[in-house]
C-alpha cells in the first residue's frame, strides 16, 4: 500500500495521526464520506491498561477511522512528562490488532511553519518530529504505515463516479513508512 487512496480502497481500518496542530477535519471529514465511523479514545488513558480504549474501538463492525492513538503517548509523554504510560510492547500489540483488522496507520505530516504556535519554535518541534519518525518506522514492522504531507492535500472535491475514493486535489508527498 502506496497512498492514501490505496489504504481507503483496501481497509477496514485508519488510525490517523500525527504531531498537535496538524489540522485532521478535512480527512476525517472525507473518510466519514466514504463510509468510515469516525471515532476518538478518551482523553484519559485506562491507568492499568492503556490500550484498553483502542482495542474497544478496533472491536467496532465496518469501516472505522480512528483519530489519534497511543502513538500520541509515545512521542508526547517522554516530551512533556520524562515517560510514556504507554510500553513499546503495548503499542506493537496495537499495531498488529489495526493490522489484524485490515489496517494501517495513516502518519500525518506538515511544514514546521504549519503546526502549533511554530511548535514553541523549532527545537521542540522538531524533536517531536523525530519521535513520531521513530515511532511510525518501529511500527510500520507490524502494520501498514502511510505518511500523508497535509499541504499537498487540497480541498475536497466530488469524486467521478468510477473512482472509489478522491481526498483532494495536489502533488503531496504520500509514502510508505
Amino acid at each position: 500500500m502506496h497512498t492514501l487512496h490505496q489504504a481507503v480502497a483496501q481497509c477496514r481500518t485508519l488510525v490517523v495521526e500525527g504531531p498537535d496542530g496538524i489540522g485532521r477535519s478535512g480527512l476525517l471529514t472525507e473518510l466519514a464520506r466514504h463510509g468510515f465511523l469516525i471515532r476518538r479514545a478518551r482523553e484519559q488513558l485506562h491507568q492499568v491498561d492503556p490500550c484498553r480504549p483502542y482495542r474497544e474501538l478496533l472491536a467496532a463492525p465496518g469501516l472505522l477511522a480512528v483519530n489519534g492513538s497511543i502513538i500520541h503517548e509515545l512521542v508526547y509523554g517522554p516530551l512533556r512528562r520524562g515517560h510514556s504510560r504507554v510500553t513499546w510492547i503495548q503499542a506493537l500489540d496495537f499495531a498488529e490488532a489495526v493490522a489484524e483488522r485490515d489496517g494501517a496507520l495513516v502518519h500525518l505530516t506538515a511544514p514546521q511553519d504549519q503546526t502549533v504556535s511554530q511548535r514553541q519554535q523549532d527545537m521542540e518541534g522538531a524533536e517531536e518530529i523525530r519521535a513520531y519518525e521513530r515511532a511510525f518506522r518501529t511500527l510500520a514492522r507490524h502494520v501498514p504505515v502511510v505518511t500523508v504531507d497535509i499541504a499537498g492535500l487540497g480541498p475536497p472535491i466530488r469524486a467521478p463516479a468510477s473512482s472509489p475514493f478522491q481526498l483532494g486535489q495536489g502533488t503531496g508527498k504520500l509514502t510508505v513508512g
